[in-house]
């Protein structure tokens, strides 16, 4: 029975995690982990896919469907199955997860350190700020593995989505933040699998070279999906909307009103 990371590195597009997730590309190399690309759903802004990725409903089924919308999460989550199976839920994300998952508005005096949460997520550390680091984050993500041992984490770093608005999806600076990612990626993805984790990393939408995102081009919605340790047992195409379903199939959790996942799956 897994215990699963999913890690979600906001606004990177696949082209150029292909080209700057080395820790990745290597473990793909090496026939340890997967990689496919992956067309977010619409509109590929952030709050919006948030949802979709953890309930498995599109946005305009789900009702989140601008980062203007601001309320909590309604019906099954990732978060609230894990729960009823009686497993340990925890994240290191931004307020916005929080908001979805715990309460809302955001009281970052309030909110941002969650221990022992009774409710979707059991524990949670959350950040407001865009250019919060991301080191900053994988070291929280690290603390509430080692001292709260989750079943389920949700990772989720915000840097690349910043440099991604500050420059362009297409500079520099978008690319060489998604090199730190890949890098701490390293630096931790390694020692999580020891511990018995199954690991799964994505991207919630992608950037366009103007530095926004939202409409349907390439760039915007194009994201990595890298599976570690597994691979599915078929070409046949898989939707953003199947992810929380994979989550709960990998838990052996009941994943109650989220869509299935009906994929063959092999361990590498």
């Amino acid at each position: 029975m897994s215990k699963v990371i999913l890690i979600v590195l906001d606004g990177l597009r696949y082209d150029a995690a292909r080209t700057c997730l080395g820790y990745l590309e290597g473990l793909v190399a090496a026939g340890r982990a997967d990689v496919r690309k992956l067309t977010c759903e619409l509109p590929a802004m952030s709050r919006p896919l948030y949802e979709t990725l953890l309930t498995g409903r599109v946005p305009v089924d789900h009702g989140v469907v601008s980062n203007g919308v601001v309320r909590r999460s309604l019906g099954d989550n990732v978060f609230s199955r894990v729960r009823a199976a009686g497993k340990v839920t925890a994240a290191a994300a931004y307020s916005w997860v929080s908001e979805l998952y715990v309460s809302f508005p955001f009281d970052r005096h309030r909110d941002r350190i969650l221990v022992n949460g009774e409710g979707d997520i059991t524990h949670g550390i959350f950040y407001w700020d865009d250019h919060y680091p991301d080191s900053h984050l994988f070291a929280d993500a690290e603390w509430l593995i080692r001292a709260q041992r989750p079943d389920f984490l949700l990772l989720h770093p915000m840097n690349v989505d910043d440099a991604g608005h500050k420059h362009g999806g297409d500079s520099v600076g978008y690319r060489n933040a998604a090199r730190v990612q890949g890098d701490l990626l390293a630096r931790h993805v390694p020692g999580w699998i020891e511990e018995g984790y199954t690991i799964i990393v994505t991207a919630d939408h992608g950037m366009g070279n103007d530095g926004n995102h939202a409409g349907p081009t390439a760039d915007e919605t194009e994201v990595p999906f890298y599976t570690l340790g597994f691979r599915f047992g078929s070409e046949k195409p898989f939707r953003q909307t199947e992810i929380a379903g994979l989550v709960c199939r990998l838990m052996d959790v009941d994943p109650g009103a989220l869509p299935a996942f009906d994929h063959a799956i092999e361990r590498l």
